[in-house]
């Protein structure tokens, strides 16, 4: 509207130009009149053509930048229809294009979709946090809100998008709903095809805003290597770092910060590789929590460049191994190989009557367990301390089972003397998802010579970790009470089956070890929903755990699990950081929070393939220039800009044709 002004500016100039007059001295002037005549009507019909040309030019010129469309769709839009923005604010939005991010480049869009609506418009935005409003808000309100949209550690997908659509479309009581979708269409958010269910009486406007020049150098994970942390000598900690995009032309650099100093660096060469990985060395001098922030020089995106972990020196873990003959060779390796177990092999003639000082207790090569042994595995359990069981061979059923059923609903009931290997492992397991962020591919799985047929009641809430083909399992997890069961189906010898000797075996007796208390070590994945747990004395509801950070006190969804708390962290915030977790007349337990990885993978689906799979009736496909401006990519409609932009080439040359008959003739 502005800009139509300046269609005054050739007619100020046509009017000064008409004043202006020139005095031409002829010998006779008999022929004045005449020439004074034929001059003012040719002047007339010269100026009047050219002061049109010129509005016309500047007519179309504006209309050009104003960037409109005709789209022959724009009636369905109207009537009761629900307008429904979605700004995708997720991390991935950072990448920049050209001088501005993504995010900038929509925003603007959705605010100009906002500026041009009818008078009387109203919208629904929404976000990765939350819906501003659940219900449809005025243009100029919801304009102020998109301003303030921010960058946000949460991500949500399509499918989430769209029930929140139906969600709110419902509540509103609108025949439809129209639902803009402002994102950069990762392949984690968005899928290859449409939930038809979710986009019942929904018209989809997809307006993808992507670059080809996000560069990304992240950290994926880090990974200290040994079980804790430990305090005046030297540990190690792993770090694998990834690369999205072209390298860097100089190599950056991985910083180890603990406690807000700089400990130790390492220089990153990618080397024509997508990944690096670094072993970087450091000290603590005592045994209280420590933050660790590893952080990468990314000139790219930032969100992704610091990696956080917690971690504290804990006093010497107690396993207690009670031998049914020789002491176990491989079970005392596992342990003394690293000096933060202390080990302590008995006979189980000898075994003591409490075990409560003990963080693991084994029974090894068992083929006996009386009622004196069953009761005192029974109180540890209910006190929730982890126990596992590596029988001996044995006919004699009886002699175990009278055991066990002391502790739960567990019973041998037969054994398997052929030679198997196992066909199944469980991932979802506490003792796999603790420990490996991904399992090596082709890893061999243990084989077992024999094992027992192992039958569990309900109430023994069996989980197998490891298991054969036809469903036995291998290694199984028990939790009748408070605590952790394990019993192996087989002995822990060669002559028994390689389990002994395998990837798996100190890895599994280390995590079971630490199972029976809080952890020493966090580093969460936000969105991963893995639970951190607390070993608590009492669970009652007055026990109820914090999330403490900068401004923040949340509480937490947790449930009860065994002697203590399983706390769901990423449920109650998202914002990576270092958070305390505290109960009343509990310790402190320190925990590091990371970003969602999904968001550092630049995977974008490519528009002209979703096209062909999101299509309809009800799908529309809009473009985003880098100004903001939109413009509809489906056939039914036509860009006008361009159309005015010709006009305009057009009007400018008619003027300057005129131009040169007015010099010729004045000439």
């Amino acid at each position: 509207m502005v800009a139509g002004l300046s269609l005054a500016i050739p007619v100020l100039i046509h009017l000064f130009n008409l004043r202006k007059y020139k005095t031409v001295f002829f010998p006779h002037t008999r022929f004045l009149k005449n020439i004074q005549l034929n001059s003012r009507k040719q002047n007339q019909v010269r100026y009047k053509w050219l002061l049109a040309m010129r509005l016309l030019f500047l007519a179309s010129l504006v209309l050009a930048f104003a960037q409109p469309f005709f789209n022959h769709n724009s009636q369905k839009s109207a009537g009761n229809k629900l307008q429904i923005i979605y700004l995708d604010n997720s991390y991935s939005m950072t990448a920049r294009k050209g001088a501005r991010s993504v995010l900038d480049i929509a925003k603007e869009a959705a605010r100009k979709q906002v500026q041009h609506a009818p008078p009387g418009t109203k919208f629904v935005l929404l976000t990765n946090n939350k819906p501003a409003s659940y219900r449809a808000e005025p243009a100029d309100k919801v304009f102020t809100e998109i301003n303030a949209t921010e960058v946000s550690a949460a991500a949500k997908t399509v499918n989430q998008v769209l029930a929140t659509a139906q969600s709110i479309m419902q509540d509103e009581g609108g025949k439809g709903a129209d639902l803009y979708y402002y994102a950069d269409f990762q392949q984690s958010a968005f899928p290859a095809a449409p939930d038809k269910g979710l986009m019942k009486d929904i018209t989809f406007y997809g307006l993808p805003v992507q670059t080809s020049e996000a560069t990304d150098i992240y950290i994926d994970t880090a990974y200290l290597t040994t079980p804790v942390l430990q305090a005046g000598k030297s540990n190690y900690l792993v770090v694998r770092t990834r690369l999205e995009g072209k390298a860097p032309k100089e190599n950056p650099v991985l910083n180890l910060v603990i406690n807000g100093q700089v400990k130790s660096a390492a220089s990153l060469n990618f080397a024509g590789k997508a990944e690096s990985v670094d072993t970087l060395n450091f000290q603590v001098s005592n045994t209280s929590w420590q933050q660790l922030a590893l952080t990468v020089n990314d000139a790219g995106m930032r969100f992704d460049d610091t990696f956080r972990i917690t971690a504290r020196s804990s006093p010497n873990l107690s396993v207690l191994v009670l031998d049914d003959g020789q002491p176990n060779p491989y079970i005392q390796a596992a342990f003394r190989a690293y000096n933060g177990f202390r080990l302590n092999p008995v006979p189980v003639a000898n075994a003591p009557k409490d075990w409560k000082e003990y963080n693991l207790v084994i029974l090894n090569g068992i083929t006996h367990i009386d009622d004196a042994l069953g009761k005192t595995m029974n109180d540890a359990l209910q006190a929730g301390q982890s126990i596992c069981i590596f029988p001996g061979r044995t006919s004699n059923f009886q002699g175990i089972n009278d055991g066990l059923k002391l502790a739960g609903d567990i019973q041998v009931s037969g054994i398997d003397t052929a030679v198997q290997t196992a066909s199944s492992l469980q991932q979802g397991s506490a003792l796999v998802r603790d420990l490996f962020e991904k399992i090596p591919e082709n890893v061999q799985l243990p084989v077992a010579n024999w094992h027992y047929i192992i039958n569990a009641g309900l109430s023994a809430n069996q989980q197998s970790v490891l298991s054969f083909r036809n469903g036995d399992p291998l290694l199984a997890r028990y939790t009748p009470s408070r605590g952790n069961l394990y019993i192996c189906a087989t002995a822990a010898d060669l002559q028994s089956g390689n389990f002994p000797g395998s990837y798996f075996f100190t890895p599994f007796l280390y995590e079971m070890a630490m199972q029976s208390g809080s952890s020493s070590i966090y580093a969460i994945t936000a969105g991963a929903q893995q639970p951190v747990y607390l070993a608590l004395a009492n669970v009652i509801e007055r026990n109820t755990v914090h999330i403490y950070g900068s401004n923040i006190d949340v509480i937490p969804p947790q449930r009860p699990d065994g002697a203590g708390l399983d706390v769901f962290v990423d449920q109650a915030v998202q914002q990576p950081g270092f958070y305390a977790l505290s109960a009343p007349g509990g310790d402190t337990t320190q925990i590091a929070l990371n970003q969602d990885k999904k968001e550092s993978l630049l995977d974008f689906r490519d528009i002209g393939a979703l096209k062909s799979e999101w299509k309809g009736d009800n799908v529309k496909w809009l473009s985003i220039s880098d100004t903001g401006g939109i413009a509809d990519d489906t056939s039914e409609s036509f860009p006008l800009w361009k159309v005015c932009v010709l006009l305009a080439l057009v009007m400018l040359a008619v003027e300057t044709y005129l131009l040169a008959r007015v010099r010729v003739v004045a000439g």
